[in-house]
């Protein structure tokens, strides 16, 4: 994946904008990520984890549709929003006479965890009177349709050999129903571009920075923007802060080359001095290449930061400066590495049903079952996060728990199993989770309290049951929530026990309770939490927001949740020196 982020555990997230595990943190210094920084960054175009992917394609036993010859196909590949409309990416070269074709030309998209983007492939007999047009140049409605092919990106790259066989199909118009016909096949091959696994770490530090805090000096942080055609910067990447210095050296950070664009592409470098309004000082700033970064570090000195007064043309050359302690370049496994050698990500869910959801039978209640198929908060947050996770796990049955509920004839339980068994946890698919989740609302008494110590314990036993049986999975439990937890130092018991296991924790709030308490747990917002024996957590494993609503083309934030986890399952991988399997 395409990340920025300290090589040091405990540095991760500092400079990981895209939200890889985090160290201890306070306000304005130590290593961690802070919500302040991070709205400065999401505010000037900031985004997460990404890696490049190039499509081959390739098609067998296509109709012929040429009366003295075979047919001269080409593909047209797309992407499909949410909406349903179609994005093309790019066509092939056209292949001639050939039921058969192997097409050159590639097609590279962005990939994107947190989202399922599907792609789709139609593939055309152009006709012969077009052959010297460019293909940018067709008309398709000219040409003769011999099929289409759909699925989603994740299913070809969770492929150990990412490749993906599907079958050409079209409407059968004629009769005018959705019957499907088989019109041969499509293949398509995945890789990842060879700029997704460059990784260049750099130890970059300040000297003489300049004292804007009264009473004491500066607590300063770099910005890392690459400069786009139209004179925009783009932020890549950030370091932590630094309370308290003008002298800083901060912990290692590692750039993509694809985040860059290039060697020799123009980055600016700012540094600015923390404050928690958010309004950030700008103490003087560089632009450099990558290629100018490493001739620093080679010669050992040091380049002048400089300031442009609001209004001005000309820069000031100040005092400061920056050097490059640490510049070199590798190889990395990255996150798709590990699935193509067949590790998977395991889906799990734990569901609220305290009293203070309300009865579910009344339209105020947030289980309410909307007769009109309007999903309720919560199973907009199992779909949200199980459509994307469903392709990383192979058998897609999934654990699924209750808490905070009476069942028939028994006492209050703080983990039960969400499909009513009293032998096993698993449901088959996100529709068996729906299904399961229906169906304990009509059979169990909504009580109380909400502990989520039981359920993180069981989650935890089932991660450290796989690690112990040597199996390379990762576990992801989704707890949904409405209100505050009433066993929070237990909770943090189990979390740090459960902080050494492949596990991370999303917690999700509905409804509109203080929340205040769930960011405790999430590390990013404070301290690393410490159980009662004094021991500390080996990292932060759990990420919490509310969910609320959001406009038309907006990623939701459950999906911005998401977009944390392939650093959060880099860093466990990495900190314990976990290769793919080959």
């Amino acid at each position: 994946m395409g990340n920025c982020c300290s090589d040091e555990p405990g540095g991760r997230s500092a400079v990981g904008g895209g939200g890889a595990t985090s160290s201890q943190s306070n306000p304005a210094g130590g290593g961690g990520r802070n919500d302040a920084v991070d709205l400065f960054l999401t505010s000037r175009g900031y985004r997460g984890l990404f890696s490049q992917i190039e499509l081959s394609i390739s098609a067998s036993n296509l109709r012929d549709r040429d009366v003295l010859s075979k047919s001269d196909p080409m593909a047209v590949v797309y992407t499909k929003g949410r909406d349903g409309t179609l994005q093309e990416i790019g066509r092939t070269e056209v292949v001639l006479n050939s039921l058969n074709p192997k097409w050159i030309s590639k097609h590279v998209v962005t990939y994107h965890f947190e989202v399922v983007q599907t792609l789709v492939f139609r593939v055309y007999d152009v006709d012969t009177q077009f052959h010297n047009l460019d293909v940018k140049m067709l008309k398709l409605d000219e040409q003769q349709f011999l099929g289409e092919a759909t699925c989603a990106l994740s299913q070809i790259v969770t492929k150990s050999d990412r490749l993906l066989t599907l079958d050409l199909v079209r409407k059968d118009e004629s009769a005018g129903s959705n019957h499907l016909r088989n019109l041969g096949a499509l293949t398509v091959y995945a890789e990842e571009t060879a700029s997704s696994k460059t990784i260049t770490e750099l130890i970059l530090r300040c000297s003489d920075l300049e004292s804007r805090d009264l009473f004491s000096r500066s607590d300063p942080f770099l910005v890392i923007s690459k400069m786009v055609e139209s004179g925009i910067q783009i932020p890549i990447c950030r370091t932590e802060v630094l309370k308290n210095d003008l002298n800083p050296a901060w912990k290692p950070v590692l750039l993509n080359i694809q985040q860059v664009g290039s060697k020799d592409g123009p980055l600016i470098i700012e540094c600015f001095n923390f404050n928690s309004n958010g309004k950030h000082d700008l103490l003087g700033k560089v632009q450099k290449s990558i290629a100018d970064l490493e001739k620093l570090h080679s010669v050992g000195q040091g380049e002048h930061l400089f300031s442009t007064a609001v209004g001005h043309n000309q820069n000031k050359v100040l005092k400061s400066r920056l050097f490059v302690d640490k510049f070199s370049e590798s190889v990395q496994h990255t996150f798709l590495d590990y699935f193509s050698g067949g590790c998977e990500l395991n889906f799990m869910v734990a569901i609220d049903f305290t009293a203070s959801n309300g009865n579910p039978r009344l339209p105020d209640s947030l289980h309410y079952n909307d007769p009109s198929g309007r999903p309720n908060a919560y199973q907009r947050a199992i779909f949200e996060v199980g459509e994307v996770l469903q392709f990383y796990d192979s058998d897609k049955r999934f654990p699924a728990w209750g808490f905070g509920a009476r069942p028939i004839d028994g006492p209050v339980s703080h983990c039960f199993n969400l499909n009513g068994s009293s032998n096993y946890c698993e449901v088959e698919g996100i529709q068996g989770i729906m299904t399961a989740y229906t169906s304990a609302l009509f059979n169990v008494s909504l009580a109380g309290p909400t502990l989520f110590g039981p359920v993180i314990s069981t989650a935890a036993q089932i991660a450290g049951q796989s690690l112990a049986d040597n199996h390379q999975k990762y576990f992801i439990l989704l707890i949904i929530t409405d209100g505050v937890i009433t066993d929070l130092q237990e909770t943090k018991d189990a979390l740090v026990k459960a902080s050494d296991l492949p596990l991370s924790i999303l917690i999700v709030g509905v409804g509109g309770a203080d929340f205040k308490e769930m960011e405790i747990l999430d590390a990013d917002k404070g301290e690393r939490l410490e159980s009662t024996t004094g021991r500390v957590a080996s990292r932060d494993i759990v990420q919490f927001v509310p969910l609320r609503d959001v406009q038309s083309g907006e990623i939701s934030v459950v999906q911005s949740l998401l977009a944390e986890l392939p650093s959060q399952f880099l860093n466990y991988m990495r900190t314990r020196h976990i290769d793919p399997k080959t």
